[in-house]
This record gives C-alpha cells, sequence and structure tokens, in this order.
C-alpha cells in the first residue's frame, strides 16, 4: 500500500474548498467565509495541477465559470464549481461525444437537463472525457488519449463516465455530471472511489433524444464523493422538474428507520461467480446489513442469459444508428470514416442480428415487468458492481482485438445493464479497496421510483462502514 500511495494524484490541500463536499462549499460561500469566485479560483487551480496527470478535461470553461461567479445562481449548490460530461449542449460550448467524426463546433443551445443541472446553482468549468458515444467501459477515446484513475494512474477510470469520475476523486471539483446507458454512472464510481447513482428513469430530464429510443436505457446523473451530496442534487433538481409519474424523492439527510429485505447474488448472469476479492467484499457487506438489523437472503442472479443477449443486440443497434444516421442523429458533419474500430465493430454486431431486433426489443421490456416482480419479496438487491477489480489501462483499449475486448466486457461489466433496461434506481458504493489499492464498489438496487428508499440505506452504510479516501495514509 505504501507503493500505491505514491502514485495517487490527487488536489486535496488547504484552499478554499478544502476537503469539503458539493454541500460543505455550498454552505461555506452562503455564510461569507468563501466568495464563489475563491472556490471557482480554487477548482481551476486544482484543474491545472492534476489534469496534467489524468487527462479529464476535453474542453475548458475556466474564464465563462470566473464570470459566471460573480453572478451565482441560488441553489442548493449555489456558487459550487463542477463539470458536465461531453454528451451534452451548453451553448457556446462544442459537443463532440469522445467521438473524433464529430465536427467542433460551438453548440447553438443549452439542453433541457443542463438548464437542470445548472439550476442548482452549479458553475460548468467544462466538458469532460468519455470513450466514444459512452460504447464501452473504459476512458480511452482516440480522439483525447487515455484518461487516469487518481487512485493509481496506471489503471482504468470505467466508462463511460471516467473524466468526471477522476476529477471529482482526485478533488478537482466535489461533484460533476455523468450519464449512465449501461452502467456509465455506476461503473466509473466504482473504479474511482465514488457514489453512482442511477436514477429511475424519467426522473431528471433525459438526454437530448434518448426519450424517444424504443427502451429509453439512458439516464442522467451525478458522481459524488457523499450520499449527502447525491441526494441534495436529486432533492433540488426535483424542484425544478419533477415528474408527476413518480413519487417524489424530497430532501433525504438521515437514515431510514424502515428494516429492509436485502436479496443478495454474487453470480454473472451466466452462472459463472465473480473475483474473489469482489465476492468478498459482498459477502462482508451483507454481514454489515444483518449487524444494522436488515435480513439477507441469497438468490439467484436476476439479469437472465437472455435479456444479455438482448441488450447487446439493442447496444449494437445505438452503435448501428450512430454510424450509418450519425449526421441526422449527431451532427450534419459528422464523418462515419473517423468512427473508432470499438464503434464500427459493434454496429457489425447489428448487422449480423438486425432480424432479430423486434423480439430484442420485446424482451427488453418484458425484462421489466420481471424485474419489478422481484421486490415483491424483497426491498433491495445487493450485488457487485463489477464482476472483477478494476483493470489497467490497455486492457479495454481501442488496439485490443475486438473479439477479445467484447469477451472481457461481457465478463466486465454483466451487473449494471439490468437497472438501464427496468429503469429502476441503482448505487455504487464505494465500500473497499482491491489488492492493487484500486477501489470496490457494491451496488445496491431498489424498485421503480424507490430512489428515497434507497438513499436512506445508503446514509446508514456510510455511516456504519465510512469509504477509503484517496488521502488516506
Amino acid at each position: 500500500m505504501k507503493g500505491t500511495k505514491k502514485i495517487r494524484i490527487h488536489a486535496f490541500c488547504n484552499d478554499a474548498l478544502g476537503s469539503l463536499d458539493g454541500i460543505g462549499v455550498a454552505e461555506k460561500i452562503s455564510s461569507g467565509k468563501i466568495s464563489a469566485t475563491e472556490a471557482v479560483e480554487s477548482a481551476i487551480k486544482r484543474a491545472r495541477k492534476v489534469n496534467p496527470g489524468l487527462n479529464a478535461i476535453v474542453a475548458e470553461n475556466f474564464d465563462g465559470a470566473l464570470e459566471e461567479a460573480l453572478n451565482r445562481v441560488p441553489g442548493p449548490f449555489s456558487g459550487v464549481p463542477s463539470f458536465l460530461k461531453d454528451t451534452e449542449s451548453l451553448k457556446g460550448m462544442p459537443k463532440l461525444f469522445g467521438s473524433r467524426g464529430v465536427p467542433a463546433k460551438p453548440a447553438r443551445r443549452t439542453d433541457r437537463f443542463v438548464k437542470q443541472f445548472l439550476s442548482l446553482g452549479f458553475i460548468c468549468l467544462g466538458k469532460t472525457t468519455l470513450p466514444e458515444f459512452g460504447l464501452t467501459a473504459t476512458t480511452e477515446p482516440l480522439l483525447s488519449g487515455v484518461t487516469r484513475n487518481p487512485w493509481n494512474p496506471e489503471y482504468s477510470t470505467g466508462g463511460s463516465s471516467g473524466g468526471s469520475a477522476a476529477l471529482v476523486a482526485a478533488g478537482v471539483v466535489p461533484l460533476a455530471h455523468g450519464n449512465d446507458g449501461g452502467g456509465s454512472i455506476r461503473i466509473p464510481a466504482a473504479c474511482c472511489g465514488l457514489v453512482g447513482l442511477k436514477p429511475t428513469r424519467g426522473r431528471l430530464h433525459p438526454v437530448h433524444g434518448s426519450d424517444k429510443m424504443p427502451v429509453n436505457i439512458i439516464h442522467q446523473g451525478v458522481l459524488t464523493r457523499t450520499v449527502r451530496d447525491t441526494a441534495a442534487f436529486y432533492a433540488g433538481a426535483e424542484k425544478y422538474y419533477r415528474n408527476p409519474k413518480l413519487p417524489d424523492i424530497g430532501q433525504v439527510r438521515h437514515p431510514g428507520k424502515k428494516r429492509l429485505r436485502i436479496a443478495m447474488f454474487t453470480d454473472t448472469p451466466f452462472g459463472t461467480p465473480c473475483h474473489p476479492e469482489v465476492a468478498a467484499l459482498v459477502s462482508r457487506t451483507a454481514r454489515l446489513c444483518e449487524e444494522l438489523g436488515h435480513t439477507v437472503e441469497d438468490i439467484p442472479c436476476p439479469c437472465t442469459p437472455q435479456m444479455t443477449d438482448d441488450f447487446i443486440i439493442y447496444w449494437g443497434m445505438m452503435a448501428f444508428s450512430l454510424r450509418f444516421f450519425g449526421r441526422l442523429l449527431v451532427a450534419p458533419g459528422f464523418d462515419r470514416s473517423k468512427l473508432e474500430d470499438f464503434t464500427v465493430d459493434m454496429s457489425r454486431i447489428y448487422q449480423k442480428s438486425f432480424r432479430k431486433t423486434v423480439s430484442a426489443i420485446r424482451g427488453l421490456r418484458r425484462y421489466i415487468g420481471a424485474y419489478n416482480e422481484i421486490f415483491n419479496s424483497c426491498d433491495i438487491l445487493l450485488n457487485p458492481t463489477l464482476a472483477h477489480p478494476v483493470p489497467k489501462i490497455g486492457y479495454l483499449g481501442p488496439d485490443v482485438p475486438f473479439e477479445e475486448v467484447f469477451d472481457r466486457l461481457m465478463k466486465y461489466v454483466s451487473f449494471t445493464p439490468m437497472q438501464n433496461v427496468s429503469g429502476a434506481p441503482a448505487i455504487s458504493l464505494p465500500l473497499g479497496l482491491s489488492k492493487n489499492g484500486v477501489p470496490l464498489g457494491v451496488q445496491f438496487g431498489s424498485a421503480f421510483g424507490r430512489e428515497r428508499e434507497l438513499l436512506e440505506y445508503a446514509f446508514e452504510i456510510e455511516e456504519a462502514s465510512p469509504w477509503p479516501l484517496i488521502t488516506d495514509k
């Protein structure tokens, strides 16, 4: 661990941000102890210090952020510096989706979700890196290069919200935007030692155009270092836009009193066991839950091989759509000849199985009901976020032959897609470190619309078992 400690990259110091979470920074600004300008200046200094080692920022808005700090927007995070993942339009800034095929033209408008995000008082410092179109689980795009894990720069940040995760974990900002189409918030949260909640489908304004998909698997959210920040974000976002079809989350500040029925599993959808380190962490978490008065029962993995097969077809369909209809879906100047091999090869998977499109979509829709039925006999699902510890840079990189990298992905990220399909919420909490000194995540899922219960439970776990910090000796 001594060797691991020496190569960690972080910016925590005794400046205006200190080691505070987002609410802590907002309270300090509100009380007049610091100004929003001081908070933004500190974040910019931190970014300039560590980003050369992390490579997590794809576009800067430092000057604009300093101007915004002079007239900060009221809200629970008023004056708090943050970043947007480069999948969203912010007027005046380019949106590249991590792809060399997208023209670098300033956006003419700001997306609905970005308006919702900024309504909480955040000041945007820029855009963060992602793999091309967020299609894989490591952030190593050819467009901007490798984004490195601040816990150990030899390791992956996960994906696809890897740039945001790296900046939050390294202390540049207390929280940042991410989105999740198959685990893209929860995977980097697990890799970088963060809290990552994928909310219920429709809880927030969607990624532009995603609500027109046959099954909308892409959900907006944030990556944070504390449950408090995650809970405050959703309470604030709900004041800007509340989906009338969903129960309110409200402000969650404490653990709940209800003792829960927890269903635990560690086998993958293919019946294979996950890595021993991961299984041991889930088992320790289950024992902690029992000590807290909850009941825990082992169940088979509720993510079936058929759902996984249907998801792969759908995943390939998205790559196919981007490859052949990118000028309509992305930008008029889209150049598909510059797409990465992974995107092209994923689209070819779909071309080989396109006749199964209708049955795959029907299967995914059927799974929504099957998933919700699980909660007739339990309140929470407990399982690994990822099937094995974080891999090194290059393990899932663009130089690996497609068949090999695809097989590796299937063995690594098999747990997270079921909530994207079902639309139900799930949260990854960073409850341990692997032998290589890089974080491990545990995932907790609940029924459709039950983020409040999930956040109350996460507060309890955080209090009972505080997670490792990058500044720990």
